[in-house]
């Protein structure tokens, strides 16, 4: 098992067994009404992110890669620049109620551990462009918040948008980090 997916695997009993449903606000967290898994896989660049103790040693270069699976299931490969090179950790992400297909749920702990509930993190889409060019996912705890893209760059007035509307949803954008990422 690699240093990075023991630390993913740590991280999520940590953050899933702390009493996540005290959320930072009592606004309610709206997903979108609508995902195309097809379309949805694929590569995705990490442009913005609130900042977590597993992305500490990421410098730059970060994407996520999904790949929709037979039965309806994601495969995912998070991968990151570091000092020392690449590193990067493999999960599985799904949508456990078809009424709400933006509240997805992923995971990085092995098969065995998949009945545990903590093993679990909030995968919520909160909004998506209407082409796949960008989305924007976050945790209903407020925890978690991603701005991600098709390309290594969003232009400055959407990344601006979305987090005005992050913000507006209680998430503490003064606290997110920008992301260096090279085209690939």
């Amino acid at each position: 098992m690699t240093v990075l997916l023991r630390t993913l695997i740590s991280a999520l009993f940590v953050v899933l067994s702390a009493p996540s449903l005290v959320y930072a606000t009592t606004l309610e967290l709206p997903t979108v009404s609508q995902v195309d898994l097809e379309r949805y896989t694929g590569r995705w660049y990490e442009i913005s992110r609130l900042p977590m103790w597993f992305e500490r040693n990421c410098t730059g270069d970060i994407t996520a890669t999904y790949t929709l699976r037979a039965d309806q299931r994601i495969n995912v490969v998070n991968r990151c620049g570091t000092k020392e090179g690449f590193i990067s950790a493999n999960g599985i992400a799904e949508m456990p109620d078809p009424k709400h297909p933006g509240q997805l749920r992923v995971r990085f702990a092995p098969d065995w551990l998949a009945w545990l509930p903590a093993v679990w993190g909030d995968y919520w889409i909160m909004d998506l462009d209407p082409q796949y060019r960008w989305v924007m996912v976050g945790a209903p705890n407020r925890s978690y918040l991603w701005i991600l893209s098709r390309t290594p760059a969003l232009d400055a007035n959407t990344v601006s948008s979305l987090k005005q509307k992050a913000a507006a949803l209680g998430f503490n954008v003064d606290e997110m980090v920008n992301v260096t990422n090279a085209p690939q």
